[in-house]
């Protein structure tokens, strides 16, 4: 008997899981169409195929819903893993780091919670805070933490790794992020992006690599 509502809850589990993943879909696709002042509940359920009341259960508002859109985005991007391993040379690491990081960037749909975000950060300061610090700022920590290991070795000559990950992931995104973002050029190629992250490397090493005695 333990074991049969052991299985019965699993299968709810399963179901509200999926049930959320549908209302997500729908809304994040609403939000790309009317933004997030011309959505409405009632234009949410229709996407995601639900009542009102179905979406009402699972989210309050259309903020809270935003909220779990720009999580899930968080948690989408902090699956892709990055080789920070100390011990590896600083030409390898940033070309595969930067490769690694422009696909995530602009993978298909990628742009989608950035874009959002951007549109409404002014009026949900705290969304936009969570998701620079979850996404970007996190990202620039764990680069620089390689950085200052190289640094340490006597491979770089960086007085502030901080500053220097932020420049060499800016320099990565050159002629390739924005244009995606907003939505005036596609995804870049894989050849397209490792020319750009090739020529951001070779700027990065003439400015900070250890000039040998």
């Amino acid at each position: 008997m333990v074991a049969a509502d052991r299985t019965t809850l699993h299968l709810i589990g399963d179901e509200d899981s999926s049930k959320r993943r549908q209302i997500l879909e729908g809304a994040r696709k609403v939000f790309m169409d009317l933004g997030f002042d011309g959505a409405s509940m009632g234009e949410i359920a229709r996407s995601a195929g639900v009542s009102k009341g179905t979406l009402y259960v699972y989210f309050a508002d259309k903020s809270r819903l935003f909220e779990a859109i720009v999580e899930e985005e968080t948690l989408e991007q902090g699956k892709v893993t990055f080789n920070f391993d100390p011990t590896r040379d600083v030409p390898t690491t940033l070309m595969e780091f930067g490769q690694a990081y422009i696909q995530m960037l602009c993978r298909p749909g990628g742009g989608s919670a950035t874009r959002t975000v951007m549109a409404i950060a002014e009026r949900m300061p705290e969304v936009g805070r969570r998701f620079y610090s979850h996404v970007v700022a996190h990202t620039i920590a764990r680069l620089a933490g390689y950085l200052e290991t190289r640094a340490a070795a006597g491979d770089l000559e960086i007085g502030d790794c901080q500053l220097a990950a932020t420049q060499f992931m800016q320099m990565c995104q050159a002629s390739l992020f924005m244009p995606f973002l907003f939505q005036a050029a596609p995804a870049p190629s894989a050849e397209r992006i490792a020319q750009v992250v090739e020529s951001a490397t070779r700027i990065f090493l003439a400015g900070y690599q250890a000039k040998q005695a």
